[in-house]
C-alpha cells in the first residue's frame, strides 16, 4: 500500500488527520532511492500518520489542503536534485524535460523549489506549523552560497525560504529526534541541539556554548577571499565526532549548523533498506507513462551511501559524507531476491553500489571512531596509506547475487575508482569485473587529462589512468570479450585553460573516445570547485585559479572536444 496522497487513501486507513505531511518536488515513486519516501516510510516505521505531497501546485491552495492541516510539522524537499539543476542546462537554457516528473514533462516544480515550497506552506498553514526544510537542494544552501544561475551569493536557504529547521545530509536520525520532540508537544526551539540540524538564531543569547564563526554574509559579498575562507572552514568542520557548530551572521541573525549526525549502522541501515516500499511509482502517473527517472534504479541495488573519493566537483562531503554506511551482505541478497520476483524482471540487476561502486566498506578505521580527517583528503594527491585496497568482499558480493535463482547477471554502473583498483595488490576483482559484470561498456570518470586540472579536481594523474585502460584492454582480450571503457570528460574546470582544453580535445582526438560523454561544468552549491569557480581561489592555498567564465570561453571549451 502507497503512503496516502489524498483525503481518500487517509480514509482507507482509518485516519482522519495526519502526523506529518511531506512535500516534494519529484513526483512519488515508493523506492528507496528517492528521499521523501525513503523518509516517509521511516516515519510510518516510527508509528508516524504520514502523507505525500508530491509536485503541488504552488500557485493556487487546492493541493495543499486536500489532506488537511498535518499535526506535528510540514517536511519539505525540492526532490532527489537541485531544481536548477533540473531545469537548466549548463549553459543556462532550459532542459527539455525532467527524469523525476510525470511523463518527464518539465515544469511542474518550480525554480528554487525549498524556497517556493516553504513560503506557500507557511501562507497556508500559518506562523505555528513547523515547517522543516530537507533533501540535497537545501542541505547544499544551508550557507551563504553561489548561485550560478543568478551569477551572485545568495543568503542561507533558510532565510529565503522562513523554514523554522533544515536538517542537512543523510536525514534519517534528525528526522527521528525532530519528531518525537515534535510529538511530545514540544516547541521548534526545542529541536536546536539535535546533529545534522540547522536553525536561525535571532540574537547571540541563542547561540550555542561552543562555536566557530565564519564569514559572515555581508563580508562574503564584499570579498571573495572571505568566501573561499569560509568553504575551507565549514568543510573541516564535517565531522560527526567533534565537528564545531558553525555560525554565520546575515545582518542582525545567524545562520547555526550543528555537527554532522551521526552515520547509520549497519544494523539501521538494513532495517531501513527491508521498509515495505511498493518499488514502484504511484498509479495516477500510469496515464502519463510513469516516470522516467525510476527505471534507472528500479532493478539496482544500493550497497552503501557515502564516498571519500573527494572529487572536488561533487557535494556527497557536504551531503551523504565521507564515512561509508554499508548494508550487509544478508540484506543486499534478500533486496536481490526481491527483485528477481518481481514480475516484470528480466534476469539481469542493472547496479550494486553507490556514490562510488568499489568504496563498499569503511576501509579506514580511524574514520569510523574519529570521524574524518580535518586537513587531509583520502585519495589525493595520493591514496592514504591507511585506506586497506581490498575489493574482496565487495566481488564476493557480486558472486553471491549472481549466482542467485533467476538472476541471469549481475552489472556494476555506479561510479568506479579505477585508481583506488589500481591500488590493490590483487586483480582479482577487476578480472570478475571484467569477466561479470560489465553489459558491454564501462562507464569510468577520468574527467581531464591535464595535471593542473587534475589536481583542481581532486583526480589521479592521467598516467594512472592510461594503465587502468592497459590493463582492462588486456584483460578483456584474454577473455576474449568486446568490452570497452566509456568515459567522461568536464569541459571548463576551474583551473583548465585553453591549452588545457586542447589538450584533452588531442587526448579524446588520438584515443578515438565518443564526444557526446563531455560535460561542461556547472558550479552547483556545496561544491569546492563551485568554490573555486566564484572566488578564484583555491581554499586550501588561497593561490589564483584561472576559470573560464564568459559563455564564449566556456563554449569554446566545450566546442573543442565536440
Amino acid at each position: 500500500m502507497f503512503l496516502p496522497v489524498c483525503r481518500e487513501d487517509m480514509e482507507k486507513r482509518g485516519w482522519q488527520y495526519l502526523h506529518f505531511l511531506l512535500v516534494s518536488g519529484d513526483a512519488y515513486v515508493d523506492h528507496c532511492s528517492f528521499g521523501t519516501s525513503l523518509i516517509g516510510r521511516y516515519l510510518e516505521s516510527l508509528g508516524y500518520r504520514v502523507g505525500i505531497l508530491a509536485q503541488p501546485d504552488w500557485k493556487n491552495d487546492d493541493d495543499w489542503l486536500k489532506m488537511g492541516r498535518p499535526a506535528y510539522g510540514v517536511i519539505l524537499a525540492a526532490g532527489n536534485m537541485d531544481s536548477m539543476l533540473s531545469h537548466y542546462t549548463a549553459a543556462k537554457k532550459p532542459r527539455k524535460n525532467d527524469a523525476y516528473s510525470p511523463g518527464g514533462k518539465r515544469g511542474l516544480r518550480p525554480d528554487y523549489a525549498s524556497v517556493v515550497y516553504c513560503r506557500k506552506a507557511r501562507e497556508i498553514f500559518g506562523e505555528k506549523m513547523p515547517l522543516i526544510l530537507g533533501g540535497v537542494e537545501a542541505s547544499l544552501r544551508r550557507f551563504v552560497h553561489y548561485d550560478y544561475w543568478q551569477d551572485k551569493l545568495l543568503p542561507s536557504v533558510l532565510f529565503e525560504s522562513g523554514a523554522d529547521l533544515l536538517i542537512y545530509g543523510m536525514a534519517e536520525h534528525a528526522t527521528k529526534e525532530v519528531a518525537e520532540i515534535l510529538s511530545h508537544k514540544g516547541k521548534v526551539s526545542d529541536c536546536r541541539h539535535i546533529q545534522g540540524l540547522s536553525y536561525i538564531a535571532r540574537d547571540s543569547s541563542e547561540l550555542p556554548e561552543e562555536y566557530l564563526e565564519l564569514p559572515s554574509y555581508e563580508e562574503m559579498l564584499k570579498n571573495k577571499r572571505a568566501f573561499a575562507e569560509g568553504f575551507r572552514m565549514s568543510e573541516r568542520e564535517q565531522n560527526f565526532v567533534d565537528g564545531k557548530a558553525l555560525v554565520q551572521r546575515h545582518k542582525d541573525c545567524f545562520v547555526v549548523n550543528n555537527r554532522p549526525s551521526k552515520p547509520l549502522s549497519m544494523k539501521e541501515m538494513d532495517a531501513l533498506y527491508a521498509l515495505p516500499f511498493e518499488r514502484a511509482w504511484h498509479p495516477s502517473y500510469d496515464k502519463a507513462g510513469g516516470i522516467p527517472g525510476f527505471s534507472e534504479v528500479k532493478f539496482s541495488i544500493t550497497s552503501h551511501r557515502g564516498c571519500f573519493g573527494g572529487c572536488s566537483f561533487c557535494s556527497i562531503n557536504f551531503h551523504q559524507g565521507r564515512l561509508i554506511q554499508s548494508r550487509s551482505a544478508e540484506s543486499i541478497l534478500k533486496e536481490a531476491k526481491l527483485l528477481s520476483e518481481m514480475p516484470d524482471f528480466k534476469g539481469y540487476i542493472h547496479d550494486v553500489g553507490g556514490p562510488t561502486a568499489n568504496f563498499r566498506l569503511q576501509v579506514c578505521k580511524k574514520a569510523q571512531t574519529q570521524g574524518p580527517c580535518r586537513d587531509k583528503r583520502c585519495m589525493h594527491p595520493h591514496i592514504c596509506n591507511t585506506l586497506p585496497k581490498d575489493s574482496s568482499e565487495y566481488e564476493k558480493l557480486l558472486t553471491d547475487i549472481r549466482k542467485l535463482p533467476k538472476i541471469k547477471a549481475v552489472f556494476v554502473r555506479s561510479g568506479l575508482r579505477f585508481d583506488y583498483a589500481m591500488a590493490e595488490k590483487s586483480r582479482s576483482f577487476l578480472h570478475a569485473l571484467c569477466r561479470y559484470h560489465v553489459s558491454g561498456q564501462l562507464k569510468i570518470a577520468p574527467e581531464h587529462v591535464s595535471a593542473p586540472v587534475l589536481s583542481c579536481m581532486g583526480k589521479p594523474k592521467a598516467e594512472v589512468y592510461n594503465a587502468f585502460c592497459k590493463e582492462y584492454n588486456e584483460i578483456n582480450r584474454k577473455l576474449h570479450k568486446d568490452q570497452y571503457l566509456v568515459p567522461y570528460f568536464i569541459s571548463s574546470h576551474p583551473g583548465s585553460t585553453l591549452k588545457d582544453a586542447i589538450a584533452l580535445a588531442e587526448y579524446m582526438r588520438d584515443n578515438r573516445i565518443r564526444p557526446e560523454q563531455v560535460q561542461d561544468f556547472i558550479p552547483t552549491p556545496g561544491s569546492r570547485s563551485t568554490c573555486m569557480y566564484y572566488s578564484g581561489l583555491d581554499p586550501d592555498t588561497m593561490r589564483p585559479v584561472f576559470c573560464a567564465k564568459t559563455p564564449e570561453e566556456k563554449a569554446m571549451q566545450r566546442a573543442l572536444l565536440q
